[in-house]
């Protein structure tokens, strides 16, 4: 039993995006070697690649959320647009964190708005948020006018400055977080092998990713630090990862997406929490939004246009079901990683933009195959 469990754990629909994850960058740090480029494995671009995909990511886990419940958003990164306009806009009259709050609040609203019509008038959420990514982009070349903004004002510059710039040190941090990892993991599998339950899935996991935060730690040193929006976006993931693993609102969630029906009939308020889906998505987007204007300072009509297909691909990546009731926000964070890392390899190898359209469109759908054969088989009796 227990070597059919590790055989489980470790089987390509289960543990998929981070075996590719991690061939990716063994081959992209040949690949740099031999061509003579600059060291993939450089401190400096690692961390560099956790940067630019921390905004994604923390929209991706967001999007994991609402795909769980059964829903969908497509209008992620035009609300992730609008809430950069009104940071940007409003914060040299009213201070950044002002204008960040309202920028919060105004994405909040789109969300309820969102819901509200998917639950209560029952359209299609595929449908509504495609209106609603049009509708908000168009509000967005109102606001702006069709120009860009800038932040002229050195105070909210500042301000904005010390939200998201700079780099923080995480050695010892990530000690912590490994060291707890690995113990708490190890204790949850000894208590379940004592009563001889079924292992979950996340124990092994969360062991392993405990243990390579630890290697991480140690191969970067005291000098290892990462920018602020990495920060943000681990302690968000890491929150939302606990809420759906360890709390009734978690399981309440799979639920809802998983057979709403039975779900209804056991008491839980499917309709609440589809509508929390949306408004925790927009919300985020929001947020991410507000890191995207501090980040210059500025921000343009067309900014982060198209960026909720890379959303849901790295959802996708991660093996969220797009019919509901079965993700993972951690396999999200990865998937969006995998994302940046092929972003970065192809830089670094002076790839042009066309074949890396192609590549990653390529493994999106590898992805997606490699889940929904892996579903198939899952649910076949052995001859």
């Amino acid at each position: 039993m227990l070597q059919s469990d590790w055989k489980r754990y470790f089987s390509l629909r289960e543990a998929g995006v981070y075996y590719a994850l991690v061939l990716l960058m063994i081959i992209l740090g040949i690949a740099t070697y031999m061509a003579g480029r600059p060291s993939y494995f450089s401190a400096i671009n690692l961390t560099n690649i956790l940067y630019q995909s921390s905004m994604i990511a923390m929209m991706g886990v967001a999007m994991t959320v609402i795909l769980i419940t059964g829903n969908f958003d497509l209008s992620v990164a035009s609300v992730a647009a609008l809430g950069a306009v009104i940071t940007v806009g409003l914060a040299g009259p009213y201070g950044f964190w002002v204008a960040a709050l309202i920028a919060l609040l105004a994405c909040g609203a789109v969300g309820v708005l969102n819901g509200s019509i998917v639950q209560f008038l029952g359209i299609n959420a595929f449908i509504v948020t495609l209106g609603t990514l049009t509708a908000i982009r168009g509000l967005v070349l109102i606001l702006t006018n069709g120009r860009s903004l800038l932040v002229s004002t050195p105070e909210a510059r500042a301000q904005m400055a010390a939200f998201e710039g700079g780099k923080v040190p995480i050695q010892w941090a990530l000690y912590a977080i490994g060291i707890a990892m690995i113990l708490w993991f190890v204790i949850r599998f000894v208590r379940t092998r004592g009563t001889g339950q079924e292992i979950s899935v996340g124990i092994p996991w969360g062991i392993a990713v405990g243990i390579f935060i630890c290697v991480i730690a140690t191969l970067g040193g005291p000098t290892l630090a990462v920018a602020k929006p990495v920060i943000y976006t681990g302690i968000y993931t890491a929150v939302i990862w606990a809420i759906m693993t360890f709390t009734t609102t978690g399981r309440r969630i799979y639920a809802t997406g998983g057979n709403p029906v039975a779900a209804r009939l056991s008491g839980v308020n499917v309709n609440a929490y589809k509508m929390a889906g949306f408004i925790l998505s927009s919300a985020t987007a929001g947020f991410a939004g507000i890191l995207f204007g501090a980040r210059l300072g500025a921000v343009n009509p067309t900014a982060l246009q198209g960026a909720e297909l890379t959303v849901i691909a790295a959802a996708i990546l991660g093996g969220t079901s797009l019919f509901g009731g079965a993700g993972s926000v951690v396999k999200t964070l990865v998937g969006a990683l995998l994302l940046f890392t092929l972003t970065n390899g192809f830089n670094i190898l002076n790839l042009g933009a066309n074949y890396q359209g192609v590549i990653e469109g390529t493994v999106v759908v590898a992805a997606a195959a490699i889940y929904t054969v892996g579903g198939r088989n899952k649910g076949k009796k052995p001859a």
